[in-house]
């Protein structure tokens, strides 16, 4: 039997991490809806096909034409997830197993927060994709209370169909749990509910709904997100591995005296589990949400190089809307406006091409703004800067 005490890092036994991969999945809402498979290696191809082979009407006598199918290859690359669970230096004595079956439950819900924040909206995450960016790219979105006060369900089916004019079906939501009270008055032209809660699970428009209740799901972003949910990808390497950290000092973690928790002078230990995931949206149009009435849009902004000394090329998606206008703003850590504010001081015209002349390493906030100059979509990028 192996003792903490002797083993300081590791792998977490086998028993211990199954079951701590069993309640990330049943926290992590990506995690059940979409499609999972186990990584080998730190990356991993999935083929996907984008052009199906053809059939084609043949004559008596007449040659079989032939076609050839056509296919991407998107990549899985997974990154480390760590967490740090502080505890008493009393576990030290204690079997490995005994102090992880104590503490797996926060550290599986540390892991399926990360995940799910990644995941639908790109919070904290390592990874080049997330859904929300999806939808934004696309513009598969619809604002609640489009179809009026309490047509949910409604603004449900007109996000749907921007899915569905893509050419993909939309094959269940997740949604934030607060929305639950929304759902539940629905009725069709029968008085029919259009929610079912049952013993099978939970439905809307008779597909699975899952509710997100493990903090990571962003309020001022989404109400609900519809998907065909084959189209997001996650990837996981098996292994878990820890650490047993005794000098440490979480600057993160306050103590009861508010100082950062020091394991030296308090007499503790910390576990660090780490684990390494991946996660790809493979096709941005097969994504849809329902938003919060007057939300800002996002932008994704990217900087690089310019063709002169001083300068940066930024670059913009999706394409700005008709009638609509830029405006930036550089510092060293500018704040972003909220939906509807006024862009003018401290503001920059700018009108999409131009190269601007900036300082390395400082970042730019682009805001599209309306004939107003209210903010509607907004977003930051890191400074890249020609230099001589």
């Amino acid at each position: 039997m192996a003792y903490l005490k002797d083993e300081l890092q590791g792998f977490v036994p086998v028993e211990q991490a199954t079951e701590i991969m069993k309640d990330v999945a049943r926290g992590s809402s990506i995690l059940r809806l979409s499609k999972v498979t186990n990584m080998e290696s730190e990356t991993k191809k999935i083929p996907v096909m984008v052009e199906g082979p053809g059939a084609y009407w043949v004559g008596e006598g007449e040659r079989i034409k032939t076609s050839k199918a056509g296919w991407i290859y998107p990549e899985l690359k997974a990154k480390k997830l760590a967490v740090i669970v502080p505890t008493t230096k009393e576990k030290l004595n204690d079997t490995t197993i005994n102090v992880f079956e104590e503490l797996k439950e926060p550290i599986g819900e540390a892991f399926y927060q990360a995940i799910d924040a990644a995941g639908f909206f790109g919070t904290n995450s390592p990874f080049t994709s997330n859904i929300m960016k999806s939808i934004e790219k696309c513009g598969h979105k619809i604002e609640l209370g489009t179809n009026g006060s309490g047509k949910l369900d409604l603004d449900v089916s007109d996000a749907m169909s921007k899915v569905e004019e893509a050419g993909y079906d939309v094959n269940g939501f997740a949604a934030k749990v607060g929305i639950k009270n929304s759902l539940r008055k629905l009725r069709d032209a029968n008085g029919n509910q259009l929610y079912a809660e049952g013993v099978n699970g939970k439905e809307l428009y008779s597909l699975p709904i899952e509710f997100s209740r493990n903090g990571a799901w962003d309020k001022t972003r989404a109400e609900i997100i519809g998907a065909d949910w084959d189209k997001s990808l996650v990837g996981i390497r098996a292994e878990l591995e820890y650490e047993v950290l005794k000098e440490a000092t979480l600057q993160e973690t306050l103590w009861t005296d508010g100082k950062p928790l020091s394991l030296a002078e308090q007499d503790m230990i910390a576990i660090k589990a780490t684990m390494r995931i991946a996660y790809l949206v493979i096709k941005d149009e097969a994504f849809c949400a329902v938003v919060p009435e007057g939300s800002l849009g996002e932008l994704t902004v990217e900087s690089a190089e310019g063709t002169a000394v001083g300068k940066t090329k930024i670059t913009v998606q999706p394409t700005i809307i008709e009638g609509n206008s830029y405006k930036y703003k550089i510092a060293a850590n500018p704040t972003m406006p909220k939906y509807g504010n006024t862009c003018t001081s401290g503001y920059t015209d700018w009108n999409g091409t131009d190269e601007i002349t900036a300082t390395a390493g400082q970042k730019i906030v682009v805001v599209e703004v309306d004939a107003s100059n209210k903010a509607k979509k907004a977003g930051i990028a890191v400074l890249t800067v020609k230099a001589e």
